[in-house]
């Protein structure tokens, strides 16, 4: 691990609003957070809104700003990256701000049943390839349901095409009430406070010219949970540290430079 990654771990350790634990800190057991947060932590009963795969925490920040009335918890376990909004939030002295640094797939350990209102996937990695691993398949929606509140709201924020069909299918196979369902959400007009949060990826992938997807629906309990049976295309490019690389386009160059003998 190099030395910057170090200093900002060591900085985190100092925060009061960072937490950690994996499965081996846990070892079968809640968190001892569980069924607490407001009243132990946040010191108040509003209501608790995650992030889940917050990356640098820049939407958990941005949403605490625009909602002192509600209490947010960014979750990932990329801790470098968390290092950035857990500063920020610090600097700014946002009392209604929380980061957990741990895998997804142990967040029931964390939260206790209702203990969570709303939960915001701003994102994520599409996994086109592995449906079990997609933050809004009916694996992880089965797992949400053990915290969020009855009829709680998922939102999705999305560049990806693929992920956004998806998951607008898999609400409708499952009879999800949707509230917001937007292909286009900065050029269809759509009105939102929202609208002013954009994480640095999602600035660049705007001048890429991609579209940002945005869904909200009602999670509520199943007997059946069902996966949408369709053919999805690809996304025909990949999001990267460094801004969009189109598929298409990185195919041709390949081609140009073998042509060329380089």
């Amino acid at each position: 691990m190099g030395k910057n990654k170090l200093k900002k771990f060591a900085e985190m350790a100092t925060y009061d609003h960072v937490f950690e634990a994996d499965y081996s800190d846990l070892k079968g057991e809640s968190f001892y957070q569980k069924g607490n947060w407001n009243k132990n932590f946040f010191k108040n009963d509003h209501p608790i809104v995650l992030e889940l795969g917050c990356g640098k925490g820049e939407y958990t920040v941005g949403l605490a700003e625009l909602f002192p009335d509600k209490n947010f918890i960014g979750i990932d376990i990329k801790g470098a990256r968390m290092h950035r909004g857990a500063t920020d939030a610090k600097n700014k002295g946002l009392k209604n701000v929380a980061f957990v640094r741990t895998r997804i797939e142990f967040i029931t350990a964390f939260f206790e049943a209702s203990e969570v209102d709303e939960i915001w996937l701003t994102f994520p990695d599409p996994q086109m390839k592995k449906v079990n691993k997609r933050l809004s398949s009916t694996r992880f929606l089965q797992l949400y349901k053990n915290f969020l509140k009855p009829g709680g709201l998922i939102h999705l924020k999305t560049d990806s095409n693929f992920l956004y069909t998806y998951t607008a299918e898999m609400a409708k196979e499952n009879s999800f009430k949707v509230e917001v369902n937007e292909s286009d959400l900065y050029g269809s007009g759509y009105d939102n406070e929202i609208l002013s949060i954009q994480t640095h990826y999602e600035s660049k992938w705007l001048k890429h010219g991609l579209s940002i997807k945005y869904l909200q629906f009602h999670l509520e309990d199943r007997e059946q949970w069902i996966e949408p049976d369709i053919e999805i295309d690809f996304d025909n490019y990949h999001s990267a540290g460094r801004g969009v690389v189109k598929v298409k386009e990185a195919l041709i160059k390949h081609a140009d430079a073998r042509r060329k003998g380089k």
